[in-house]
C-alpha cells in the first residue's frame, strides 16, 4: 500500500525564522498522528514577490499558509475569495489553497479575542483601549476589541496616514504618534501591534507610568517573551499579556483546515513554546 502523501503547510513573512508557528503545528500533528510538514518560508517585501511564491507553493501541493509581516494585505489582494472578517480587516493571516482558488481568512481576530477573555472575563460593555500600530495585525486586534465591547478605541501609528485610514474605517479615535503618552491616562487596555520591541528592532518608547493601575498592557510580540514594554508595565504593577496566547489561538483554525486534526491550546503547548524561546535566548 502506498503511504499517504504528507500534508504541507507553512508560514510566510520577512523575516520569518523567529516564528514559533512550525513548532505549534508540529506538536499538534504529533498529537493527532498526522503526517505532514509545516515550514517557515521567507518572502521579501512586495506583492509581486509574494504572488510568485504563492504560485509556487500551490504547484508544490501546499494546503495553505499563515501570513505574517509584511504580507497580510498582499494575501488578501492575492486571494480569489475571502471571509467577511478578512475583507473587513482588509488583511489576512491565512490562505487556504482551494481548487477554486486561494481563500483568505483572518484568525488574528479569534486569537486576540482569547487574550481579552483571559484578561477581562467573558464579556465587557465599556472601557477604552489604545492600539499602537496600523498594520494587518492591528486591524484584527481592533475588530476583536470592538466585538468584545470596548466603547472607545484610540489608535496611534508612526505613519499618520495609515492611522487615519484605519481610524476612519473602524470608527476609532486618532491620536498623533508624538502624543501617544498623553492618551494613556484613562485607558483600560494598551496593545502594541508594531514590531518595536521585537528581537533586532528598537524598543517601544512609551511611558508606562502613565497607564492606570487597573489597565492591561498587551504586546503581540513574543520574541522576546517579555518585551521592554511588558517588563516596565509589570514592574509598575500592571497586568500584562504577551504574544504567545494570541499566537496559539490564531494558529488553531489553520491547523484544523489544512491538517484536519484537533488544535488544543493548553498548558503543555505553552510550556513547549516557552522552552523553545529559552533555547533561542528569547525568553
Amino acid at each position: 500500500m502506498t503511504p499517504a502523501r504528507p500534508k504541507l503547510a507553512g508560514v510566510v513573512g520577512w523575516p520569518v525564522a523567529h516564528s514559533l508557528s512550525p513548532l505549534i503545528h508540529t506538536i499538534w500533528a504529533a498529537r493527532a498522528g498526522i503526517g505532514g510538514y509545516y515550514v517557515p518560508i521567507a518572502i521579501p517585501p512586495g506583492f509581486d514577490e509574494f504572488a510568485r511564491a504563492m504560485d509556487s507553493l500551490i504547484k508544490l501541493g501546499f494546503q495553505g499558509v499563515n501570513i505574517t509581516l509584511p504580507h497580510k494585505e498582499h494575501a488578501l489582494r492575492y486571494a480569489a475569495g475571502a471571509s467577511d472578517a478578512a475583507r473587513k480587516a482588509q488583511a489576512a493571516n491565512m490562505l487556504t489553497f482551494r481548487s477554486e482558488g486561494p481563500f483568505a481568512e483572518n484568525s488574528d481576530i479569534e486569537g486576540f479575542s482569547n487574550v481579552l477573555k483571559e484578561c477581562f472575563g467573558p464579556t465587557r460593555q465599556n472601557g477604552s483601549a489604545l492600539i499602537l500600530g496600523a498594520g494587518g495585525a492591528a486591524r484584527g486586534v481592533a475588530m476583536a476589541i470592538k466585538e468584545y465591547g470596548f466603547s472607545e478605541i484610540y489608535i496611534a501609528n508612526r505613519t499618520r496616514e495609515k492611522a487615519q485610514a484605519m481610524a476612519s474605517e473602524f470608527e476609532l479615535t486618532l491620536v498623533k504618534w508624538e502624543e501617544r503618552n498623553d492618551a494613556l491616562a484613562h485607558i483600560d487596555l494598551l496593545v502594541n501591534t508594531t514590531n518595536l520591541g521585537m528581537l533586532g528592532k528598537p524598543p517601544l518608547d512609551i511611558k508606562t507610568e502613565h497607564v492606570p493601575r487597573q489597565a492591561v498592557v498587551a504586546d503581540i510580540v513574543y520574541a522576546p517573551l517579555e518585551t521592554k514594554l511588558l517588563e516596565a508595565a509589570r514592574k509598575r504593577g500592571r497586568q500584562t499579556a504577551n504574544g504567545l496566547l494570541m499566537l496559539m489561538h490564531q494558529a488553531a483554525p489553520g491547523f484544523r483546515t489544512w491538517f484536519g486534526g484537533a488544535a488544543l491550546v493548553d498548558a503543555e503547548l505553552h510550556k513547549a513554546l516557552v522552552k523553545e524561546l529559552a533555547r533561542r535566548g528569547a525568553e
